[in-house]
């Protein structure tokens, strides 16, 4: 079952449609937490959106990035010539890669971050999808507590952070986990579209990521890409953008990806 009407596009700070736009495609979690996070410079000069799916929805990749390019094409109503950059993070970036390989003109600008897109290619993979599936709530819930160390460098992420990431991953029920995990496992990267896609592309990758191989990842895909770069983030872990010194404004500058800076 589908149900794509109930997926939009929330704004995570004031709605300031002179900007331009950015989209962000969150983790499993589906919350657009990492985003709020890195509010400080962000907020200045984007008109952020993110893309949220309801918990109970089980719509396929096509869907999704249907859905999106629709809801993106909607909002490029109100500012026919702003840019819009299309922000990726995990799962998230599986999508971004996908919605882009439908409409790549719509975007001025990609950012993939630790993009899940080797996750078929791990060997616990489709032990995870079966296992999520079958847990009693209470016991998926209790779980959630013992991925934080896997998704994130503990000593990096303030307390309240690690609360809220744990309260969002809680809030995805198991069945709604399965699908999702289930999405990533049928993940197929369109290499033929990428080695021909021109928008400026930044990826970031974390080094000490103990959820997958992102450093390898990224790599892989900035051999594809033609106008890619890449930045290593050495110490932090898979959800980097709630670490405390990870600023995704300064990221975006370092790579003159800033609106009103040349690429």
């Amino acid at each position: 079952m589908q149900l794509t009407q109930g997926i939009h596009l929330s704004a995570v700070f004031e709605v300031r449609r002179h900007l331009p736009l950015l989209v962000f495609l969150p983790g499993m979690d589906g919350s657009a937490l990492s985003l709020r996070q890195q509010a400080k410079g962000l907020i200045s000069v984007f008109d952020a959106r993110c893309f949220r799916i309801p918990k109970d929805d089980t719509t396929d990749w096509s869907g999704l990035a249907n859905r999106l390019i629709e809801l993106v094409t909607e909002e490029q109503k109100h500012q026919p010539d702003r840019p819009i950059y299309l922000c990726g993070e995990s799962f998230g970036a599986c999508l971004a890669l996908i919605t882009i390989s439908r409409r790549p003109n719509l975007f001025d600008r990609l950012v993939l971050i630790n993009p899940a897109s080797s996750f078929s290619r791990q060997l616990w993979s489709s032990l995870g999808a079966t296992a999520v599936r079958w847990l009693p709530a209470p016991v998926y819930r209790f779980s959630s507590l013992g991925l934080l160390p896997f998704l994130t460098a503990l000593e990096r992420v303030s307390n309240r952070n690690r609360q809220a990431l744990l309260q969002a991953m809680q809030q995805v029920t198991p069945e709604t986990a399965a699908w999702r995990l289930s999405l990533l496992q049928t993940f197929q990267l369109n290499q033929g579209f990428l080695k021909q896609f021109q928008v400026p592309t930044l990826l970031i990758a974390s080094g000490a990521d103990r959820l997958l191989p992102s450093v390898s990842e990224v790599q892989r895909l900035a051999a594809l890409l033609q106008n890619a770069q890449t930045i290593t983030l050495s110490d932090s872990g898979h959800a980097c953008l709630l670490e405390t010194e990870v600023n995704l404004y300064h990221l975006l500058r370092q790579a003159h990806f800033i609106p009103g800076v040349r690429v």
